[in-house]
């Protein structure tokens, strides 16, 4: 979601750098890329480290309240391309899901604010055990769409988020923002989604299967 689907990666940066200052530390935008596809219980653990005195749990919400709050005031800045992309899968009939370590309150706060049923289901950082990079979130999103994993295609623009979808044994599509996803390991990388389709998505998916089966 956060930075694929809506560029909300600033409005998480400010609000954790507005934490730790307000704990006497201090926050660059180099430790902020740290967290960028994180999990927010990792997430959390970074930040005690930096001198935030919080429970983790009360990290997550306050957090989670900071950016919802940035979405009501400043609106959902989507990424170029993703919700006409999402709109074009959907008149293709091809089931979607959204896949994010956000809290499903947040996740489904943002879905509400898109003009169509975007997704059939969404897996949330709260509905998982393992965050990504582990590929439980997808294995289980995968499962509920009654699909095999190796039928998806994972869109992913951090290098966390990418390793857990090639790690669940899907096509893995790299679309990076903030930071590089050069050496990662994904199928393709695309510079943006703007102007892509669902046909785009389809020959993707084709180009790897005949590929991996031509390797065999």
């Amino acid at each position: 979601m956060d930075g694929t689907l809506v560029d909300t990666e600033p409005y998480w940066m400010a609000a954790e750098t507005a934490l730790v200052e307000s704990f006497g530390g201090t926050w660059t935008h180099e430790d902020a890329l740290q967290l960028v596809g994180n999990g927010l219980l990792d997430s959390a653990i970074i930040l005690q480290k930096a001198g935030v005195d919080m429970a983790a749990d009360a990290i997550i919400s306050s957090l989670t309240d900071s950016v919802q709050d940035a979405l009501r005031t400043q609106g959902v800045p989507f990424r170029p391309g993703a919700r006409e992309l999402l709109a074009d899968l959907k008149a293709a009939g091809i089931p979607t899901a959204l896949v994010t370590m956000s809290l499903r309150r947040m996740a489904l706060g943002v879905v509400d604010l898109i003009d169509f049923d975007a997704f059939e289901l969404v897996v949330a950082g709260d509905d998982v055990d393992n965050p990504k990079p582990h590929p439980e979130p997808y294995l289980q999103a995968a499962a509920l769409l009654d699909i095999d994993i190796a039928d998806a295609v994972v869109i992913e623009d951090s290098p966390t988020g990418l390793r857990a979808g090639i790690a669940s044994g899907a096509v893995a599509l790299g679309v990076p923002h903030i930071v590089s996803l050069d050496d990662v390991g994904a199928h393709e990388l695309w510079p943006t989604l703007e102007g892509r389709t669902a046909s785009d998505i389809s020959e993707f998916f084709d180009r790897q299967t005949t590929t991996a089966g031509a390797n065999r």
